[in-house]
């Protein structure tokens, strides 16, 4: 019995991090603690946790006193809706938080078993940074993770939550993952503080607006989702996992749902305008055919121009990808480009079908756009599309000009089926712009030249704005109403269940990053 009630002592002296004063601090800043997170996100009761008695093996400046059961990071797996994940929660009552040598062999043990398994790796990120006193042992156990993060990308889905301080090169861990989930007014993310920036370059700025949720989520595009408080993140997070398979080898969980995979609506016959110049929201198509109207978007304050996501079609997970005419006309720019390449590939990685539509005037015209390289990125996108294997479905619902019609998902690089909506327009360019050019002489001779501008305007349109010459080249598969759009789909879905598509043998493409 002493040997037992020893084991329950250390396990109570690790199961209170930094002391009770630390936690009630901690509870009082807003924020859950380390085990507090853990036991909130995973399914009630399977928690296991790893290297429970764990401590620091450093001797100077004090640390020899000063030792912590655990060394601050919460490791272990469970269950999130019955699946296996494997989980780490830094404890900021513990040094803050801060990364010593036994630590990060602790995140990396788990993440090493969630490889050999094949199980997502959730990281609960709360932390100072490196442990100064540990010097370079402490940069090195960044490394060691920071490797094990890019082994794992595209093995293993990999969620990284900041709910508290991630700064310098912890950053680092983060980026590298999949998705990342910020706390508003609670978490911050940057390579430099204020402090530094204010020294160096003499700005001032405050940690929020230099890295805060919001920050990231509407300028940086570095988060995915900003989340109002610790247990809304987890709550996300748990409904992300519902989306995405464990591993690359799995197929996404199967979901049934009750909306009739034969449903149609006449409401979609009317969103998308008569007039090519009006705005629309995309999403009101999106939600419309998907399962129960639920669409889980992503990155949804960034780049506003394209919006991605998740959505079942018949219960099966699929990618979103579309523009959005309701923002800069759904134009492609450099930050949307990035948006959606990133996406493509997180969905190719594994096995998430991807859904396009396609309403896109082209690339942002502009100094800024061309100097910043908005040909290197919207690359990124063509490249991704064209590189994935998995069942490829696009939609176009109005405007396909230009290159941009070549990237988003066109047949020819590779898409299974292309619908197109009979408001479908598909060009080099806008009728204005085109006429403009090809007829320049003939407008500058001609007595009345606004008349015979609209003239050729309409006779371009008529050629040209409707998607019957590309189905008549066999670029589109075909012309449907757009009410009968969900059907459509989750027949072309079922069809290329067992699709099989490969990319030559190599090492990896190089992707123009």
């Amino acid at each position: 019995m002493k040997k037992i009630d020893q084991l329950r002592e250390r396990s109570r002296a690790a199961e209170i991090g930094g002391g009770a004063d630390r936690l009630e601090k901690q509870r009082k800043s807003g924020k859950m603690t380390a085990r507090e997170r853990v036991d909130f996100f995973l399914d009630e009761g399977t928690f296991e946790e790893f290297d429970k008695f764990v401590v620091h093996r450093s001797h100077d400046f004090g640390l020899d006193k000063q030792k912590f059961p655990g060394d601050g990071v919460v490791t272990g797996h469970g269950l999130v809706d019955g699946r296996p994940v494997f989980i780490f929660a830094q404890d900021f009552t513990v040094f803050g938080g801060s990364l010593s040598e036994t630590y990060a062999e602790k995140i990396c043990k788990v993440m090493d078993m969630a490889m050999k398994i094949g199980a997502p790796v959730i990281g609960l990120n709360d932390s100072g940074g490196a442990r100064i006193q540990e010097g370079v042992v402490s940069l090195g156990g960044y490394a060691d993770i920071f490797l094990r993060n890019t082994i794992a990308s595209g093995v293993v889905p990999q969620i990284s939550c900041i709910m508290g301080p991630c700064a310098g090169g912890a950053v680092y861990s983060p980026a590298i993952t999949d998705f990342n989930v910020m706390v508003k007014d609670t978490s911050y993310m940057f390579i430099t503080g204020p402090d530094v920036i204010r020294t160096v370059t003499h700005e001032e700025v405050t940690k929020d607006e230099l890295g805060g949720a919001l920050t990231h989520n509407t300028k940086s595009g570095v988060a995915h989702f900003a989340a109002d408080s610790d247990e809304h993140a987890l709550r996300l997070t748990r409904e992300l996992l519902s989306f995405i398979p464990s591993n690359n080898r799995e197929t996404p969980p199967f979901v049934a749902t009750p909306d009739p995979v034969d449903r149609t609506d006449e409401a979609l016959n009317s969103i998308v305008p008569e007039s090519s110049n009006q705005p629309y929201d995309i999403r009101d198509i999106v939600r419309n055919v998907v399962d129960e109207n639920y669409f889980f978007e992503i990155q949804e304050h960034y780049a506003p121009n394209i919006v991605i996501g998740f959505a079942r079609l018949g219960g099966f997970t699929v990618g979103i990808v579309a523009n959005q005419p309701a923002f800069l006309a759904g134009v492609l720019d450099i930050d949307a480009s990035v948006k959606g390449a990133r996406f493509v590939r997180f969905c190719d990685c594994f096995n998430i079908p991807l859904i396009t539509f396609e309403d896109v005037p082209g690339f942002l015209p502009g100094v800024n756009q061309e100097h910043f390289g908005i040909i290197r990125h919207g690359a990124k996108l063509l490249y991704a599309f064209a590189e994935a294997t998995v069942p490829k479905i696009t939609v176009i619902t109005r405007k396909a000009y230009g290159g941009a019609y070549c990237v988003m998902a066109s047949k020819h690089i590779r898409t299974d089926i292309n619908f197109a909506y009979p408001t479908a327009e598909i060009a080099v360019m806008g009728a204005e712009g085109a006429v403009g050019l090809l007829y320049r002489k003939d407008l500058a001779e001609t007595t009345n030249p606004e008349e015979t501008r609209t003239h050729l305007i309409g006779e371009f349109n008529e050629k040209f704005a409707n998607p019957y010459v590309a189905a008549e080249r066999g670029f589109i598969d075909e012309v449907i109403e757009p009410k009968d759009t969900r059907p459509k789909l989750i027949r072309a879905l079922t069809l290329l269940q067992n699709k099989v598509d490969t990319n030559p043998p190599r090492k990896h493409g190089n992707i123009p990053l």
